[in-house]
């Protein structure tokens, strides 16, 4: 019987990450159908230099946006603007017709933040960072189609 090579490589070549997530989607495909997939980015800009200084960054699939980045500056925090970033976020989905919004984040970052805007804990990794935890959140859209069930 052949089997396949096994090759290590620390510092891979995109077009390795390509080979293996063509016929993983592929694959999803054949079993949920096609995914509309998209980022979405929502710069901060400081008002003296333009330079983007922070905002949310997230990804579209499978009917959901996965918020994978978001940071607001020290100088600007505590002014609603994380909050506005989310709402922003939040609305987008909505008119992407996705159902739900996921992200995670660390115990030192903001939970709460996320639980105040109503997303709810899933799941909880400790010792990632070692001595912190990696926290994972979800959040239901108002009138997704998976709450009429």
């Amino acid at each position: 019987m052949i089997q396949p090579k096994f090759v290590i490589s620390e510092k891979p070549d995109t077009d390795i990450r390509e080979a293996i997530l063509r016929p993983l989607l592929n694959y999803n495909a054949s079993k949920v159908g096609r995914t509309a997939t998209g980022s979405l980015a929502i710069a901060l800009r400081h008002p003296d230099t333009d330079e983007t200084i922070g905002g949310l960054w997230a990804t579209s699939a499978y009917n959901w946006l996965f918020i994978e980045l978001l940071f607001v500056p020290d100088e600007f925090s505590r002014r609603g603007i994380g909050s506005s970033l989310m709402r922003q976020a939040e609305q987008m989905a909505i008119s992407r017709g996705h159902i739900g919004i996921r992200l995670d984040t660390m115990n030192f970052q903001a939970p709460d933040f996320y639980e105040k805007l109503g997303y709810q804990k899933f799941g909880r990794l400790e010792n990632y960072p070692i001595g912190y935890e990696h926290i994972y959140y979800f959040k239901m859209l108002p009138g997704n189609p998976a709450q009429r069930n």
